[in-house]
């Protein structure tokens, strides 16, 4: 990755040659609370819906106004704590988390619950707009790429092993166990981020730039296109999977092959990790082209079990970091706009997990399941054709 102004931090003028480990552990679980917050209620809707008094459907919507706060509130919520402390962001943003789990698990009434679970949404947002930029600042210019890469390694892991824990653990007493821990979870991390985490000044007023500013800058609006397309293939199959799984008579393996790609993905942060800093142009074609790939198997070898299995790894392997590479790409496209570069990525990423799980759902009703992996694999070549067109601005060679 290049250089940007953000990255002369306190380490790299101290000359420090390693990485700030104790910090960047707690960035890495700061990330993983968000996703197992957002996602934690898709594995206990039966039994919170019970509790609420509501149907299923109507239950999952607190997952989707989670999503949606955070991708309307990620740039708004940037500026406006602009020039604030980066620790102080991140202390209120996880004291909100750890408040509306623990209201979460009191809450037995619906229209409360919407409004708890999108308060959440806001302080999620926060976490997610300081993670990559803060991990960059606090490391020396080098080793930028890995430390973006640990911090947000919390969101594949969270959703291949947090997720799964946090449904196990309504067997003890109820569904409401899980989000008792995941808010005990935010004030330890809270409580670690006041002894191991260093504090990094907001900007000043004449280092603040404005939206259209950064928007206009080379190489952006490429990434945000190539993020999209790429992101909304991914939650157009994600989202439905099991529904495909179904339909391709592997019902009963759904967890196998869920498992397969959550394995995958975990490989995908040590891969990504340790190339990113010489290799990100590389990395983000690589991840493409095999995600497309991965897709047209799925697509037109459904029928062979093993190979939905190798598809779906290699479809963990190819996803697992993505954050990484794009928040690293617009990090490199924002230059001194960095932060804010990456909160218009953080919103493009949250609007298109909420966007997949919406066209899936009418491509199911209008097309059937087996639309879903050609869908995907249309976009995919839009992103690929923009990944291997950005080689200037938005993904340079050499980066």
């Amino acid at each position: 990755m290049t250089e940007t102004t953000a990255s002369a931090s306190p380490a790299a003028v101290r000359g420090r040659d390693r990485l700030p480990g104790r910090a960047l552990f707690g960035l890495f679980v700061a990330g993983f609370i968000g996703i197992l917050t957002e996602c934690l209620p898709a594995g206990l809707l039966p039994e919170i819906s019970r509790t609420l008094n509501t149907s299923v459907a109507a239950t999952g919507q607190i997952v989707t106004i989670y999503a949606a706060a955070t991708a309307v509130a990620a740039i708004p919520l940037s500026r406006l704590t602009a020039k604030w402390s980066r620790k102080s962001v991140l202390q209120v943003a996880l004291g909100i988390v750890t408040v509306t789990n623990a209201l979460t698990a009191l809450s037995t009434a619906y229209t409360l619950t919407m409004i708890i679970r999108f308060v959440a949404g806001l302080g999620t947002a926060l976490v997610w707009t300081q993670l990559a930029g803060y991990a960059a600042r606090l490391s020396p210019a080098n080793v930028q790429g890995r430390a973006i890469a640990i911090a947000l390694a919390g969101t594949p892991i969270s959703l291949a092993i947090g997720v799964p824990v946090g449904t196990w653990l309504r067997t003890f007493d109820g569904w409401e166990t899980a989000f008792w821990v995941s808010a005990a979870l935010a004030l330890v991390n809270m409580l670690w981020f006041v002894v191991f985490l260093p504090d990094l000044p907001g900007q000043a007023d004449h280092e603040r730039f404005t939206l259209r500013q950064v928007v206009a800058m080379p190489g952006l609006r490429t990434i945000l296109f190539a993020l999209t397309t790429y992101m909304v293939a991914h939650n157009i199959l994600y989202t439905y999977v099991t529904d495909f799984l179904r339909s391709a008579g592997m019902a009963a393996q759904a967890g196998w092959v869920l498992f397969a790609f959550g394995v995958a993905s975990v490989l995908s942060v040590v891969v990504v990790g340790a190339h990113i800093d010489r290799h990100l142009r590389k990395l983000i074609v690589a991840s493409t082209l095999l995600f497309a790939v991965s897709v047209l198997v799925l697509a037109v070898l459904v029928g062979v079990p093993v190979l939905v299995y190798v598809a779906a790894a290699a479809w963990g392997l190819a996803v697992g970091s993505s954050p990484s590479l794009f928040i690293g790409g617009a990090i490199n496209a924002g230059g001194e706009a960095a932060d804010v570069a990456q909160s218009i990525v953080i919103s493009f990423f949250s609007a298109s997990i909420a966007l997949g799980g919406l066209v899936g759902g009418l491509l199911i009703d209008g097309l059937g399941t087996g639309s879903l992996t050609w869908s995907s694999l249309v976009l995919l070549i839009a992103a690929a054709i923009a990944v291997l067109g950005g080689r200037k601005h938005a993904f340079p060679k050499g980066a």
